[in-house]
């Protein structure tokens, strides 16, 4: 009972925390240089965090200023504010339907998310070149390779199409670990957001669990120039792999 009341609180101040996000983004970023719109990204995520209890911890090096491609695990919809709260400057490669989420959608596409049909290799093409024409223009991109969330633990495979981009433009790639735990539980299972978990009963569980620690560890940068994208991203994800292992 008392955790449903807590739980329902939480609700509560992320609806309002949500709403908010869309004034920020709809009234007051146009007014707003480079720099002051990563701190408010940045500010707006880990607020995020905080309302659901989630203590957050960084650990490894500063990411590299400039252009690069972020390359991260992926378990849960939160993967993006706790990116976000370390790296505000990355703009994310995300499924499409993402898009049409009530209230997320609007958010991420309003800090310049980019969206691809992941069923299209013909979508990938284009999304390639969308990345590639932003890592020109010295953005950041962040994409998660394994295409889909997994349990935590053990990665799944690493698609290497995206990561075409940074090599094409001869930009680094900044690989992230993420790893949500809670007491008991080195990999949580409340954070996870996969199977035929629907994205209400993911919220209620964040929302209802006590203790959630979320662990964003920035490991050195990898040059791309020359380099396979398949081997690429094989290299890549054994680092990332190594990085949850040693963990915790």
């Amino acid at each position: 009972m008392f955790r449903n009341l807590i739980a329902t609180g939480r609700l509560l101040r992320f609806s309002l925390h949500v709403i908010y996000g869309l004034l920020l983004i709809k009234l007051r970023f146009g007014q707003l240089n480079e720099s002051q719109r990563h701190a408010q990204i940045q500010r707006w995520s880990r607020m995020m965090l905080s309302i659901f209890g989630i203590e957050l911890q960084v650990s490894g090096l500063a990411a590299r200023p400039g252009a690069k491609l972020l390359v991260a695990n992926h378990v849960s919809w939160l993967d993006i504010a706790a990116v976000h709260s370390v790296v505000p400057e990355a703009r994310f490669v995300s499924k499409a339907d993402v898009k049409h989420w009530p209230l997320v959608g609007g958010l991420v596409t309003g800090v310049g998310t980019l969206f691809i049909e992941r069923s299209s290799k013909r979508d990938a093409l284009r999304v390639v070149h969308q990345m590639a024409d932003a890592l020109k223009a010295g953005d950041s991109v962040a994409v998660f390779p394994e295409g889909t969330t997994g349990a935590g633990p053990e990665l799944l495979p690493f698609h290497g199409n995206l990561l075409q981009a940074a090599i094409s433009t001869e930009v680094p790639i900044q690989p992230l670990v993420i790893r949500f735990s809670e007491p008991g539980e080195r990999f949580s299972s409340s954070a996870r957001f996969i199977g035929n978990t629907t994205l209400v009963q993911s919220l209620w569980r964040v929302l209802t669990a006590k203790g959630l620690n979320v662990s964003v560890q920035v490991l050195p940068s990898m040059g791309t120039a020359h380099a396979d994208r398949r081997l690429l991203a094989e290299h890549v994800r054994e680092e990332i792999q190594q990085g949850l292992r040693d963990a915790g």
